[in-house]
Protein backbone atom coordinates (compact mmCIF):
# COMPACT_ATOMS: atom_id res chain seq x y z
CA UNK A 1 0.00 0.00 0.00
CA UNK A 2 0.94 3.46 -1.03
CA UNK A 3 0.54 7.01 0.83
CA UNK A 4 0.97 9.62 -1.11
CA UNK A 5 -0.06 13.32 0.90
CA UNK A 6 0.13 16.10 -2.14
CA UNK A 7 -0.16 18.76 -0.15
CA UNK A 8 1.61 18.00 3.11
CA UNK A 9 3.56 20.71 4.09
CA UNK A 10 0.33 23.29 3.64
CA UNK A 11 -1.82 20.91 5.51
CA UNK A 12 0.83 20.46 8.18
CA UNK A 13 0.46 24.31 8.48
CA UNK A 14 -3.23 24.69 8.50
CA UNK A 15 -3.98 21.84 11.31
CA UNK A 16 -2.46 24.07 13.21
CA UNK A 17 -3.65 27.84 12.18
CA UNK A 18 -6.71 27.27 9.33
CA UNK A 19 -7.23 30.08 7.32
CA UNK A 20 -10.45 30.46 4.71
CA UNK A 21 -9.29 30.84 1.27
CA UNK A 22 -5.89 30.60 -1.15
CA UNK A 23 -3.08 29.78 1.12
CA UNK A 24 0.19 28.73 -0.10
CA UNK A 25 4.14 28.25 1.07
CA UNK A 26 6.89 29.74 -0.06
CA UNK A 27 10.05 29.21 -0.56
CA UNK A 28 13.17 31.16 -1.32
CA UNK A 29 14.61 30.26 -4.98
CA UNK A 30 17.45 32.19 -6.89
CA UNK A 31 16.79 35.07 -5.03
CA UNK A 32 12.87 35.05 -5.58
CA UNK A 33 10.12 33.90 -3.23
CA UNK A 34 8.01 30.94 -4.98
CA UNK A 35 5.17 28.56 -4.21
CA UNK A 36 6.05 25.85 -3.11
CA UNK A 37 2.88 24.14 -1.81
CA UNK A 38 -0.73 25.28 -2.04
CA UNK A 39 -4.17 23.94 -0.94
CA UNK A 40 -7.05 23.39 -2.75
CA UNK A 41 -8.57 27.05 -3.02
CA UNK A 42 -5.36 27.97 -4.31
CA UNK A 43 -4.91 25.77 -7.14
CA UNK A 44 -8.49 26.87 -8.13
CA UNK A 45 -7.55 29.98 -8.46
CA UNK A 46 -4.91 29.16 -11.20
CA UNK A 47 -2.20 28.95 -8.78
CA UNK A 48 0.76 26.62 -9.31
CA UNK A 49 3.87 25.48 -7.28
CA UNK A 50 6.99 27.08 -8.90
CA UNK A 51 5.41 30.46 -9.58
CA UNK A 52 6.43 33.42 -8.40
CA UNK A 53 5.09 34.90 -5.10
CA UNK A 54 4.62 38.35 -6.81
CA UNK A 55 3.13 37.04 -9.81
CA UNK A 56 0.61 34.93 -7.68
CA UNK A 57 -0.82 37.96 -5.78
CA UNK A 58 -1.08 39.75 -9.20
CA UNK A 59 -3.36 36.73 -9.55
CA UNK A 60 -4.63 36.32 -6.51
CA UNK A 61 -4.53 39.76 -4.75
CA UNK A 62 -6.08 37.89 -1.23
CA UNK A 63 -3.52 35.28 -1.01
CA UNK A 64 -2.52 34.16 1.90
CA UNK A 65 1.32 32.68 2.54
CA UNK A 66 3.71 31.55 5.12
CA UNK A 67 7.39 30.48 4.25
CA UNK A 68 8.28 26.39 4.18
CA UNK A 69 9.59 24.41 6.91
CA UNK A 70 11.07 21.53 5.29
CA UNK A 71 12.38 20.10 8.62
CA UNK A 72 8.80 20.56 9.64
CA UNK A 73 7.73 18.88 7.43
CA UNK A 74 9.63 15.93 8.10
CA UNK A 75 9.00 15.93 11.43
CA UNK A 76 5.52 15.30 10.77
CA UNK A 77 5.89 12.75 8.13
CA UNK A 78 7.38 10.79 10.57
CA UNK A 79 4.86 11.13 12.87
CA UNK A 80 2.67 9.85 10.20
CA UNK A 81 4.68 6.48 9.94
CA UNK A 82 4.41 6.07 13.84
CA UNK A 83 0.70 6.45 13.27
CA UNK A 84 0.73 4.15 10.27
CA UNK A 85 2.02 1.48 12.60
CA UNK A 86 -1.12 0.85 14.12
CA UNK A 87 -2.28 -0.88 10.85
CA UNK A 88 0.87 -3.33 10.03
CA UNK A 89 4.44 -2.97 11.73
CA UNK A 90 6.45 -2.71 8.05
CA UNK A 91 6.26 1.01 7.34
CA UNK A 92 8.51 3.08 5.22
CA UNK A 93 9.39 6.72 4.24
CA UNK A 94 8.59 7.04 -0.09
CA UNK A 95 10.18 10.08 -0.52
CA UNK A 96 9.51 13.37 1.13
CA UNK A 97 5.50 13.43 0.92
CA UNK A 98 4.48 9.60 0.74
CA UNK A 99 4.68 6.33 3.46
CA UNK A 100 4.62 2.64 1.94
CA UNK A 101 3.32 -0.09 3.89
CA UNK A 102 3.39 -4.34 3.39
CA UNK A 103 -0.25 -4.88 4.82
CA UNK A 104 0.69 -8.83 4.31
CA UNK A 105 -1.14 -10.58 7.03
CA UNK A 106 -2.42 -7.37 8.58
CA UNK A 107 -5.87 -6.83 6.60
CA UNK A 108 -7.67 -9.42 8.18
CA UNK A 109 -7.07 -7.93 11.74
CA UNK A 110 -9.04 -5.05 10.17
CA UNK A 111 -12.05 -7.42 8.12
CA UNK A 112 -10.23 -6.98 5.03
CA UNK A 113 -8.56 -4.76 2.18
CA UNK A 114 -11.56 -2.45 1.93
CA UNK A 115 -12.31 -2.31 5.65
CA UNK A 116 -8.70 -1.45 6.37
CA UNK A 117 -8.58 1.55 3.36
CA UNK A 118 -11.80 2.81 4.92
CA UNK A 119 -10.60 3.11 8.05
CA UNK A 120 -7.27 4.97 7.11
CA UNK A 121 -8.77 7.26 4.78
CA UNK A 122 -11.67 8.01 7.41
CA UNK A 123 -8.78 8.76 9.98
CA UNK A 124 -6.45 11.20 7.45
CA UNK A 125 -9.48 12.95 6.49
CA UNK A 126 -10.62 13.57 9.51
CA UNK A 127 -7.47 15.23 10.78
CA UNK A 128 -7.21 17.24 8.02
CA UNK A 129 -5.07 15.81 5.06
CA UNK A 130 -4.98 15.41 1.67
CA UNK A 131 -4.29 11.90 0.85
CA UNK A 132 -4.41 9.10 -2.36
CA UNK A 133 -3.70 5.53 -2.07
CA UNK A 134 -2.81 3.02 -4.03
CA UNK A 135 -3.41 -0.97 -3.16
CA UNK A 136 -1.33 -3.66 -5.58
CA UNK A 137 0.63 -6.83 -5.05
CA UNK A 138 4.23 -4.83 -5.53
CA UNK A 139 5.40 -1.90 -4.57
CA UNK A 140 5.55 -0.08 -7.82
CA UNK A 141 2.03 -0.46 -9.07
CA UNK A 142 0.76 0.67 -5.69
CA UNK A 143 3.34 3.94 -6.36
CA UNK A 144 1.79 4.50 -9.43
CA UNK A 145 -1.47 4.04 -8.80
CA UNK A 146 -1.25 6.41 -5.28
CA UNK A 147 0.11 9.25 -7.95
CA UNK A 148 -1.88 8.45 -11.21
CA UNK A 149 -5.02 7.37 -10.47
CA UNK A 150 -5.85 6.19 -7.49
CA UNK A 151 -7.63 2.86 -6.83
CA UNK A 152 -6.51 -0.56 -5.94
CA UNK A 153 -5.49 -3.47 -7.94
CA UNK A 154 -6.35 -7.07 -7.90
CA UNK A 155 -3.20 -9.33 -7.93
CA UNK A 156 -4.79 -10.84 -10.98
CA UNK A 157 -5.10 -7.40 -12.83
CA UNK A 158 -1.58 -5.61 -12.30
CA UNK A 159 -0.89 -5.28 -15.97
CA UNK A 160 -4.28 -4.17 -16.92
CA UNK A 161 -4.48 -1.73 -14.07
CA UNK A 162 -1.43 0.42 -14.20
CA UNK A 163 -1.48 -0.03 -18.57
CA UNK A 164 -2.98 3.25 -19.02
CA UNK A 165 -0.65 5.30 -16.67
CA UNK A 166 1.78 7.36 -18.07
CA UNK A 167 5.45 6.24 -18.25
CA UNK A 168 6.35 8.60 -15.30
CA UNK A 169 4.42 6.02 -12.30
CA UNK A 170 7.32 3.82 -13.02
CA UNK A 171 9.36 6.16 -10.93
CA UNK A 172 11.44 6.64 -13.81
CA UNK A 173 13.42 10.26 -13.85
CA UNK A 174 12.25 13.17 -16.19
CA UNK A 175 15.03 12.89 -18.54
CA UNK A 176 14.36 9.36 -19.12
CA UNK A 177 10.27 10.38 -19.30
CA UNK A 178 10.68 12.81 -21.85
CA UNK A 179 13.44 10.51 -24.30
CA UNK A 180 10.44 8.02 -24.25
CA UNK A 181 7.49 10.68 -25.28
CA UNK A 182 9.96 11.37 -27.88
CA UNK A 183 9.60 7.54 -28.98
CA UNK A 184 6.11 7.76 -28.63
CA UNK A 185 5.92 5.17 -25.66
CA UNK A 186 3.67 7.43 -23.59
CA UNK A 187 1.75 4.75 -21.31
CA UNK A 188 3.28 1.99 -19.81
CA UNK A 189 1.47 -0.61 -21.82
CA UNK A 190 3.05 1.07 -24.81
CA UNK A 191 6.48 0.14 -22.95
CA UNK A 192 5.28 -2.61 -22.08
CA UNK A 193 4.86 -4.10 -25.65
CA UNK A 194 8.31 -2.57 -26.71
CA UNK A 195 11.34 -5.40 -27.29
CA UNK A 196 13.25 -5.49 -24.21
CA UNK A 197 16.62 -5.50 -25.83
CA UNK A 198 16.03 -2.08 -27.48
CA UNK A 199 14.68 -0.99 -24.26
CA UNK A 200 17.83 -1.80 -22.51
CA UNK A 201 20.21 -0.80 -25.40
CA UNK A 202 18.74 2.30 -25.48
CA UNK A 203 17.80 3.23 -22.28
CA UNK A 204 20.18 1.13 -19.70
CA UNK A 205 18.61 -1.90 -17.18
CA UNK A 206 16.58 0.92 -15.40
CA UNK A 207 13.71 1.15 -17.16
CA UNK A 208 12.80 -2.53 -17.52
CA UNK A 209 14.10 -2.74 -14.00
CA UNK A 210 11.30 -0.43 -13.22
CA UNK A 211 8.82 -2.10 -15.07
CA UNK A 212 9.42 -5.44 -13.94
CA UNK A 213 9.17 -4.21 -10.51
CA UNK A 214 5.72 -2.67 -11.29
CA UNK A 215 4.83 -6.29 -12.44
CA UNK A 216 6.03 -8.20 -10.03
CA UNK A 217 8.85 -10.12 -12.16
CA UNK A 218 11.66 -8.55 -9.77
CA UNK A 219 11.14 -8.24 -5.73
CA UNK A 220 11.40 -5.07 -4.52
CA UNK A 221 11.38 -4.85 -0.18
CA UNK A 222 10.39 -2.20 2.21
CA UNK A 223 13.05 -1.22 4.48
CA UNK A 224 10.53 0.01 7.33
CA UNK A 225 12.72 2.77 9.98
CA UNK A 226 14.37 1.61 12.57
CA UNK A 227 12.98 2.37 15.94
CA UNK A 228 14.81 4.76 18.10
CA UNK A 229 17.39 2.95 20.80
CA UNK A 230 15.38 2.99 24.08
CA UNK A 231 18.22 4.18 26.34
CA UNK A 232 17.02 2.54 29.63
CA UNK A 233 18.27 -0.69 31.66
CA UNK A 234 16.97 -2.19 34.83
CA UNK A 235 18.11 -5.21 36.99
CA UNK A 236 16.14 -7.40 39.39
CA UNK A 237 16.97 -8.21 42.63
CA UNK A 238 17.03 -11.52 44.60
CA UNK A 239 17.18 -9.91 47.77
CA UNK A 240 15.83 -7.18 48.27
CA UNK A 241 18.18 -4.53 49.88
CA UNK A 242 18.01 -0.94 51.77
CA UNK A 243 21.38 -0.04 52.11
CA UNK A 244 22.15 3.09 50.78
CA UNK A 245 25.69 1.75 50.02
CA UNK A 246 23.91 -1.29 48.28
CA UNK A 247 21.61 1.15 46.04
CA UNK A 248 24.81 3.31 44.81
CA UNK A 249 26.74 -0.46 44.08
CA UNK A 250 23.42 -1.03 41.80
CA UNK A 251 23.38 2.47 40.63
CA UNK A 252 26.67 1.78 39.41
CA UNK A 253 25.91 -1.38 37.91
CA UNK A 254 23.01 0.03 35.96
CA UNK A 255 24.97 3.24 34.78
CA UNK A 256 28.23 1.26 33.61
CA UNK A 257 25.41 -0.65 30.84
CA UNK A 258 23.72 2.64 29.99
CA UNK A 259 26.68 4.35 29.34
CA UNK A 260 27.47 1.77 26.98
CA UNK A 261 24.56 2.06 25.55
CA UNK A 262 24.71 6.00 24.79
CA UNK A 263 28.47 5.60 24.01
CA UNK A 264 27.53 2.86 21.23
CA UNK A 265 24.83 5.63 20.07
CA UNK A 266 27.35 8.34 20.47
CA UNK A 267 24.63 10.40 22.80
CA UNK A 268 25.13 11.63 26.26
CA UNK A 269 22.51 12.22 28.90
CA UNK A 270 21.20 15.14 29.99
CA UNK A 271 18.35 13.52 32.32
CA UNK A 272 18.21 10.26 33.97
CA UNK A 273 15.70 8.72 35.92
CA UNK A 274 16.35 6.39 38.39
CA UNK A 275 13.28 3.88 39.53
CA UNK A 276 13.38 1.65 42.75
CA UNK A 277 10.78 -0.78 43.29
CA UNK A 278 9.92 -1.83 46.87
CA UNK A 279 8.79 -5.07 47.82
CA UNK A 280 5.50 -3.61 48.44
CA UNK A 281 5.05 -2.81 44.91
CA UNK A 282 5.48 0.76 46.07
CA UNK A 283 7.73 3.09 43.73
CA UNK A 284 10.25 5.80 43.88
CA UNK A 285 11.94 8.05 41.47
CA UNK A 286 15.20 9.79 41.90
CA UNK A 287 15.62 12.40 38.88
CA UNK A 288 19.07 14.22 37.51
CA UNK A 289 19.16 16.64 35.28
CA UNK A 290 23.03 17.19 34.75
CA UNK A 291 24.38 20.59 33.35
CA UNK A 292 26.00 19.24 30.09
CA UNK A 293 25.26 16.09 28.28
CA UNK A 294 27.49 12.85 30.01
CA UNK A 295 28.11 9.25 29.28
CA UNK A 296 30.34 8.98 32.18
CA UNK A 297 29.39 6.56 34.88
CA UNK A 298 32.21 7.90 37.18
CA UNK A 299 31.36 11.35 37.62
CA UNK A 300 26.82 10.93 37.14
CA UNK A 301 27.29 8.19 39.83
CA UNK A 302 28.00 10.55 42.66
CA UNK A 303 25.25 12.80 41.69
CA UNK A 304 22.93 11.02 42.65
CA UNK A 305 23.88 10.44 46.19
CA UNK A 306 21.79 13.59 47.84
CA UNK A 307 18.89 12.17 45.69
CA UNK A 308 19.00 8.79 47.02
CA UNK A 309 19.60 10.15 50.50
CA UNK A 310 15.59 10.76 51.07
CA UNK A 311 14.78 7.51 49.19
CA UNK A 312 12.39 5.47 52.15
CA UNK A 313 13.41 1.68 50.97
CA UNK A 314 10.57 0.54 53.50
CA UNK A 315 10.51 -3.40 53.78
CA UNK A 316 13.28 -3.24 50.75
CA UNK A 317 14.00 -3.10 47.19
CA UNK A 318 14.00 -5.51 44.82
CA UNK A 319 14.11 -3.52 41.54
CA UNK A 320 15.93 -1.24 40.12
CA UNK A 321 15.59 0.71 36.95
CA UNK A 322 17.50 3.65 35.18
CA UNK A 323 16.72 5.23 32.06
CA UNK A 324 18.09 8.65 29.86
CA UNK A 325 14.88 10.51 29.43
CA UNK A 326 16.54 13.15 27.55
CA UNK A 327 19.91 12.63 25.13
CA UNK A 328 21.62 14.78 22.73
CA UNK A 329 24.29 13.90 20.73
CA UNK A 330 27.68 13.63 21.93
CA UNK A 331 30.38 12.67 19.30
CA UNK A 332 33.27 11.31 20.26
CA UNK A 333 36.22 13.81 20.83
CA UNK A 334 40.36 13.71 20.49
CA UNK A 335 40.83 15.67 23.80
CA UNK A 336 44.38 15.94 25.84
CA UNK A 337 45.03 15.54 29.22
CA UNK A 338 44.38 18.85 29.63
CA UNK A 339 41.19 19.76 27.83
CA UNK A 340 39.73 16.24 29.17
CA UNK A 341 39.37 18.30 32.61
CA UNK A 342 39.26 21.73 31.67
CA UNK A 343 35.24 22.00 32.27
CA UNK A 344 34.10 18.84 34.23
CA UNK A 345 34.50 20.12 37.31
CA UNK A 346 32.84 23.46 36.84
CA UNK A 347 29.29 21.18 35.37
CA UNK A 348 29.37 18.61 37.89
CA UNK A 349 29.51 21.73 40.47
CA UNK A 350 26.09 23.44 38.13
CA UNK A 351 24.46 20.02 38.32
CA UNK A 352 24.87 19.48 42.59
CA UNK A 353 23.40 23.40 42.94
CA UNK A 354 20.71 22.61 40.72
CA UNK A 355 19.36 19.66 42.28
CA UNK A 356 18.81 22.04 45.11
CA UNK A 357 17.55 25.25 43.54
CA UNK A 358 17.13 24.46 39.80
CA UNK A 359 19.19 24.44 36.89
CA UNK A 360 17.40 27.14 35.42
CA UNK A 361 18.20 29.47 38.31
CA UNK A 362 22.07 28.94 37.65
CA UNK A 363 22.64 31.86 35.26
CA UNK A 364 25.74 33.55 33.34
CA UNK A 365 26.48 36.57 32.02
CA UNK A 366 27.66 36.35 27.94
CA UNK A 367 28.77 38.90 25.71
CA UNK A 368 26.19 40.98 23.48
CA UNK A 369 26.95 42.37 20.16
CA UNK A 370 25.86 45.83 21.28
CA UNK A 371 27.86 49.55 22.15
CA UNK A 372 25.15 50.42 24.51
CA UNK A 373 26.27 49.84 27.93
CA UNK A 374 23.15 48.36 29.26
CA UNK A 375 23.02 45.60 26.06
CA UNK A 376 26.47 44.57 25.99
CA UNK A 377 25.30 41.52 27.79
CA UNK A 378 22.60 38.97 27.95
CA UNK A 379 21.82 36.70 31.06
CA UNK A 380 21.43 33.23 30.31
CA UNK A 381 21.00 29.48 32.01
CA UNK A 382 24.44 28.28 32.63
CA UNK A 383 23.38 24.58 32.20
CA UNK A 384 22.21 25.61 28.19
CA UNK A 385 25.12 27.95 27.51
CA UNK A 386 28.71 27.97 27.43
CA UNK A 387 30.96 31.30 28.35
CA UNK A 388 32.08 31.98 24.62
CA UNK A 389 32.59 34.98 23.17
CA UNK A 390 35.54 37.59 24.04
CA UNK A 391 34.59 40.56 26.40
CA UNK A 392 36.03 43.50 23.77
CA UNK A 393 35.49 46.61 24.85
CA UNK A 394 37.72 49.44 22.82
CA UNK A 395 36.59 51.74 26.56
CA UNK A 396 37.28 50.52 30.12
CA UNK A 397 33.86 49.78 31.53
CA UNK A 398 32.67 50.12 34.76
CA UNK A 399 32.00 47.06 37.05
CA UNK A 400 28.88 48.19 38.56
CA UNK A 401 25.64 49.54 36.05
CA UNK A 402 22.68 51.38 37.26
CA UNK A 403 20.16 53.86 36.03
CA UNK A 404 21.07 57.17 35.18
CA UNK A 405 21.11 59.29 38.52
CA UNK A 406 20.99 62.96 37.65
CA UNK A 407 23.52 65.52 38.86
CA UNK A 408 23.26 69.16 39.01
CA UNK A 409 26.11 70.52 36.10
CA UNK A 410 25.99 72.82 33.24
CA UNK A 411 28.24 72.90 29.81
CA UNK A 412 29.75 69.97 27.95
CA UNK A 413 33.13 69.41 30.35
CA UNK A 414 32.08 67.16 33.71
CA UNK A 415 31.45 69.58 36.81
CA UNK A 416 34.34 70.21 39.30
CA UNK A 417 31.97 69.83 42.45
CA UNK A 418 28.86 68.19 42.12
CA UNK A 419 26.27 66.19 44.58
CA UNK A 420 25.58 62.39 44.44
CA UNK A 421 23.89 60.07 46.45
CA UNK A 422 24.29 62.78 49.50
CA UNK A 423 27.92 63.08 48.93
CA UNK A 424 29.91 66.30 47.80
CA UNK A 425 32.56 64.64 45.08
CA UNK A 426 35.52 67.00 43.77
CA UNK A 427 36.64 65.96 40.10
CA UNK A 428 40.69 65.39 40.40
CA UNK A 429 40.42 63.93 37.00
CA UNK A 430 38.62 63.63 34.23
CA UNK A 431 38.75 61.07 31.06
CA UNK A 432 36.79 61.67 27.83
CA UNK A 433 34.44 62.21 25.98
CA UNK A 434 33.64 58.62 24.49
CA UNK A 435 30.40 59.45 22.90
CA UNK A 436 27.73 56.68 22.17
CA UNK A 437 24.63 57.08 19.67
CA UNK A 438 21.95 55.26 20.14
CA UNK A 439 20.62 52.42 18.19
CA UNK A 440 18.19 53.92 16.03
CA UNK A 441 16.38 50.45 14.85
CA UNK A 442 15.65 49.58 18.32
CA UNK A 443 12.80 51.20 20.89
CA UNK A 444 14.48 52.28 23.86
CA UNK A 445 12.58 54.78 26.10
CA UNK A 446 15.86 55.11 28.15
CA UNK A 447 17.54 56.56 24.88
CA UNK A 448 14.99 58.47 23.30
CA UNK A 449 17.48 61.86 24.76
CA UNK A 450 19.31 60.95 21.99
CA UNK A 451 23.36 60.24 21.65
CA UNK A 452 25.35 60.41 25.42
CA UNK A 453 29.12 62.11 25.42
CA UNK A 454 30.53 59.79 28.43
CA UNK A 455 33.25 60.57 30.98
CA UNK A 456 35.68 58.81 33.42
CA UNK A 457 35.68 60.95 36.53
CA UNK A 458 37.85 60.22 39.46
CA UNK A 459 37.04 62.63 42.53
CA UNK A 460 39.26 63.15 45.25
CA UNK A 461 37.45 61.32 47.65
CA UNK A 462 38.17 57.86 46.19
CA UNK A 463 35.43 57.38 43.46
CA UNK A 464 35.35 56.29 40.11
CA UNK A 465 32.67 57.57 38.52
CA UNK A 466 31.24 57.00 34.95
CA UNK A 467 29.16 60.22 33.87
CA UNK A 468 27.63 61.12 30.66
CA UNK A 469 26.50 64.44 29.50
CA UNK A 470 23.19 64.80 26.77
CA UNK A 471 23.65 67.59 24.46
CA UNK A 472 20.12 67.19 22.75
CA UNK A 473 18.91 67.89 26.81
CA UNK A 474 21.51 69.40 28.35
CA UNK A 475 21.92 67.28 31.48
CA UNK A 476 24.42 65.26 33.70
CA UNK A 477 24.30 61.72 34.90
CA UNK A 478 25.42 59.34 37.04
CA UNK A 479 25.31 55.68 35.51
CA UNK A 480 28.24 53.37 36.39
CA UNK A 481 31.12 53.35 39.25
CA UNK A 482 34.49 51.47 38.13
CA UNK A 483 35.94 49.23 41.30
Amino acid sequence: MSLWFPRLPSDRVLRARPVEGPFALTRKEKSADRLSCLNLAAERQGLSRGMTYSDARAFCPDLQSRPADETADQRFLHVLRRWATRYCPWVGLEGRDGLVLDITGSAHLWGGESALLEDMRRGLVRAGLTVQIGLADTRGAAWALARHGEGVAQPDEGLARIAPLPVAALRLDDETCTALQRLGLRRIADLAGTPRATLTRRFGPGVVLRLDQALGAQPEEISPLAEPPHFGVRMTLPEPIGLAADVMAGAARLLDQLCAKLKTEEMGARTLSLTLRRVDQESQQVELRLARALRDSGRILPLFERGLGAVDAGYGIDQMRIEAVRVEPLPVEQLGHVAAKRGDALDDLITRIGTRIGLENIQRFLPADSHIPERGHIIAPAAWSRPEGPWISLRPRPLRLFPPEPIAGTGPRPPERFRWRRMALTAARATGPERIAPEWWLEDENWRSGMRDYWHVETRQGRRLWLFYTPQRPGWFVQGEFA
